[in-house]
């Protein structure tokens, strides 16, 4: 059966010349690191209020591997490897200032990260060294907030203008497995520690 989202969630279904075939069921999976208050709330609010429907679903965040589907059978093994991953990497300190863009390239304004670049990247790269966390990127990774996707280029100006001055930093001794049903906001599933 195919839920909201289209993800099979187990049963039969008919192949090719009338075969019948067990279909996998999957899972929707991302991997971030939150970004603690008084500044995840700020952020988060202020992309809702440029009109971005995201804002709803997704708490202000850096990705570190963005959402892939896998088999729920796999789910087991991309925990214990995320385990692994966290363990072998320490704390750091991240530090987010200022906006930027991908326009013209894509219609997102984020606010940058200035220091903890390349430890975002480490864990990224981790990550997706997983057999099942493979994927084809559109892009390279670039750690950053999204603040706006888009919406009218007028919203996307003014977040960028408005958060121009922001600054915030705050040491990164957590990444969360975040799961996805298609129909509400995405769930933690589970915290690992950095260095445990």
């Amino acid at each position: 059966m195919a839920t909201a989202n289209g993800t099979v969630t187990g049963g039969v279904t008919q192949g090719v010349a009338g075969r019948d075939t067990t279909a996998v069921a999957t899972t929707q999976i991302g991997v971030a690191v939150d970004i603690p208050e008084p500044w995840g709330s700020l952020l988060t609010r202020r992309r809702a209020e440029a009109g971005d429907p995201q804002a709803a679903y997704i708490p202000a965040h850096v990705t570190l591997l963005g959402p892939t589907e896998i088999p729920l059978a796999a789910l087991p093994l991309v925990e214990a490897h995320l385990a692994t991953v966290a363990a072998a990497q320490p704390p750091f300190s991240l530090h987010l200032r200022g906006t930027g863009t991908f326009r013209p390239v894509t219609q997102v304004v984020f606010v940058a990260v200035a220091a903890g670049i390349s430890e975002c990247e480490l864990l990224a790269e981790a990550i997706s060294a997983a057999p099942h966390l493979r994927r084809e990127a559109r892009f390279p990774y670039h750690p950053h907030v999204t603040v706006a996707q888009d919406v009218d280029p007028e919203a996307l100006d003014q977040v960028y203008e408005d958060l121009a001055d922001f600054s915030a930093v705050f040491e990164v001794d957590v990444f969360t497995l975040f799961s996805h049903s298609g129909e509400t906001r995405w769930q933690p599933r589970r915290d690992y520690h950095l260095g445990s």
